[in-house]
């Protein structure tokens, strides 16, 4: 069920399906709720799935300028406030990871369990904020179609792009109905996070790090740049992008199903 709170000076949007131990779902970069559509409707047979919009896509509003990972973090205590859930396991894909590594920062007694799926815990170099900015001046300038359609192909493996062409439309879709402002905001946001790998090396909980081998925006030698805690895992997708859970949605449907009962025991 689609509900909607308010939040600052706006509301943010998300989902409610499903009964039992709760799992939160927060998309990345361009990209809303929607995006989970199939999955959470798979993890909702076992879970109580609760997907969010992040300030400034899908239907949530625009917060401010920049939508720093803090806000964005605090956007996801809000909803877990309303529905009073302070004992979950939390997913965050690519600007949701980051997003996710904030929430574990600020607020970790509400976790008991995160999955990172193809996102970082290291701060952007200095020639991805160039990227960021060049992105942000396109966007500026009305290349705003351009842009989505090029990054939607991206995150998906190259040979992939065929296979999955009506989710590769779906998300191209949803990249071009986020506002021009929520796109800038979540770039400076992004651009300005900082560095997490403390953050997450000292975890007490549970953590999943799940990796594609054809991602084209993390490398593969990321694991190399830094560790997990004691409890941490790794998956490697060996034919997936940076959409592994579109790519290879029934691997990772099933390593969160096995991972969850770790966390929820």
């Amino acid at each position: 069920m689609l509900k909607s709170i308010v939040f600052r000076n706006t509301t943010i949007r998300f989902e409610d399906i499903g009964q039992g131990e709760p799992i939160v779902l927060l998309h990345g970069f361009l990209e809303s709720l929607d995006v989970w559509d199939e999955f959470a409707e798979e993890l909702a047979r076992d879970f109580r799935v609760i997907s969010i919009d992040l300030p400034g896509h899908g239907r949530t509003g625009i917060v401010d300028f920049v939508h720093t990972m803090d806000i964005m973090a605090e956007a996801v205590k809000e909803v877990l406030d309303y529905l009073g859930l302070h004992k979950i396991l939390l997913v965050g894909h690519s600007m949701g990871g980051y997003v996710s590594l904030q929430f574990l920062k600020d607020y970790p007694d509400y976790l008991c369990g995160l999955i990172l799926l193809h996102s970082s815990p290291l701060p952007d170099t200095e020639e991805r904020k160039k990227a960021r900015d060049e992105m942000i001046r396109g966007i500026k300038s009305g290349k705003k179609v351009v842009i989505a359609k090029e990054h939607v192909n991206k995150t998906f493996a190259p040979d992939n792009i065929e296979k999955f062409v009506k989710k590769v439309g779906f998300l191209k879709i949803i990249a071009l109905n986020t506002p021009n402002d929520g796109i800038v905001a979540a770039l400076e946001g992004m651009k300005r996070r900082p560095d997490y790998r403390q953050v997450l090396k000292k975890a007490t909980i549970p953590v999943l790090y799940v990796l594609g081998l054809k991602d084209n925006f993390i490398p593969v030698d990321i694991l190399g740049k830094f560790e997990l805690p004691k409890s941490g895992e790794v998956l490697k997708l060996e034919s997936s992008g940076h959409q592994g859970f579109i790519e290879e949605k029934e691997k990772v449907l099933e390593e969160i199903r096995n991972f969850a009962k770790k966390c929820f025991k």
